[in-house]
């Protein structure tokens, strides 16, 4: 009877260990294909002209995730939307690479709980993310600045990462003598990682953190999120939060706070803010895209709004064509220098192409008649401006 029983419970054990040897294995290449899908197409049409003047661009995105997945960013993948070689494959310059800390179940654009359940615990957990990461935020955070650290030491030609002007300027160097070469800014998705802590600001900064988004998708210790309860602006946490952030040389991102948040840190600071990926409210009218009149007070400091790839920030046509036009009604809304790219891509988001296809973007840019000094600025130099306005 108990060597019946005991076999009985190695064998469960056994199923066990293999299910969540399977799971882990298969799980999360499972679940970023459904959740970073690229929409099947022919090939986009791209002219010698604008293939000629994409290959002489800038291109700088302002928002990615790609950090969150397990997936080595060194190699050319099938799945997802962005890695080095596809970035060098899109001519991409400037790249910010975003860590995303928390997401709560059931996310909307319109109200969420910062008590719902968290979807990054399960991810982090299912990815085999070190134990540390499973209950800090902090730590996720501080995690995914190891990772890019890990691909820029296996791809020294392909990616530099970027923590102050001089780096910047050195890979723009290197950028105009041929090489191509990547310069990576790490970013935070919400300051909700500095876990309340002002003095976290150090660890992050040590890591090489330079852009801070304020919010994601629910209220934190700062104040009101875009998709919130509160709809509060910024509260004296908050306001010392963006404060340091702005002595230190930091990015201010503010592409999920609250308009009155918004508000308050125009009134804070004199840096040009971004808001990292969104959309137009006149041309898209979603709750995730602020209205217009308030994408013209960033503007009017300077700052830059990066143009969304998916439906939540360009509504029906995700093509290249529906993204240059929606480029074009930004630049007549709110002028050539203050309109940028913002991705998201693979930020659980379904898009109609990835970063090697920036040139099909190129070529709908001049079919809908923007100019090429305004390709370029939008395209990149707009973008950084901003750093070098920003960073030390």
């Amino acid at each position: 009877m108990f060597k019946w029983i005991k076999r009985l419970f190695l064998t469960a054990l056994l199923v066990v260990i293999v299910a969540a040897g399977a799971f882990v294995t298969f799980a999360p290449a499972y679940v970023e294909r459904q959740r970073n899908n690229v929409i099947a197409h022919d090939p986009y049409p791209v002219s010698p002209e604008a293939q000629a003047l994409h290959d002489t661009l800038l291109v700088g995105d302002l928002h990615a995730d790609p950090l969150l997945w397990k997936r080595d960013l060194t190699k050319r993948s099938d799945r997802g939307q962005m890695d080095l070689p596809r970035l060098r494959e899109g001519n991409v310059g400037l790249q910010i690479f975003t860590a995303v800390t928390k997401s709560p179940s059931g996310q909307n654009y319109n109200q969420n709980s910062a008590e719902a359940f968290d979807n990054i615990t399960l991810l982090a957990i299912g990815q085999l993310w070190p134990i540390r990461t499973w209950d800090s935020l902090l730590q996720r955070a501080l995690y995914q600045a190891e990772k890019l650290h890990r691909f820029e030491e296996a791809a020294p030609d392909h990616l530099k990462i970027v923590t102050n002007l001089a780096e910047l300027e050195e890979v723009l160097a290197a950028r105009a003598r041929g090489e191509k070469i990547t310069a990576g800014l790490l970013g935070i998705e919400g300051a909700h990682p500095l876990e309340g802590e002002l003095n976290n600001m150090d660890a992050l900064e040590k890591a090489g953190y330079r852009v801070i988004g304020l919010h994601h998708f629910f209220d934190n210790a700062l104040g009101g999120s875009l998709h919130g309860f509160s709809n509060a602006g910024l509260n004296e946490f908050g306001k010392s939060v963006v404060a340091e952030a702005a002595s230190r040389g930091m990015v201010i991102d503010v592409a999920h706070s609250s308009p009155m948040v918004t508000k308050d840190v125009l009134n804070m600071v004199d840096q040009p803010i971004i808001v990292s990926h969104s959309g137009l409210h006149g041309y898209c009218p979603v709750k995730r895209n602020y209205q217009d009149s308030l994408m013209k007070a960033i503007a009017d400091k300077g700052g830059v709004i990066g143009m969304g790839y998916w439906t939540g920030a360009a509504c029906d046509d995700i093509t290249p064509k529906g993204i240059a036009r929606m480029i074009k009604a930004a630049i007549d809304t709110l002028g050539e220098d203050h309109v940028a790219l913002g991705s998201d891509f693979d930020g659980s988001v379904e898009t109609a192409f990835d970063t090697s296809e920036l040139a099909a973007l190129t070529h709908e840019l001049i079919a809908a008649g923007v100019s090429e000094p305004q390709i370029r600025k939008v395209m990149g130099e707009n973008m950084l401006r901003v750093l070098r306005a920003s960073l030390k």
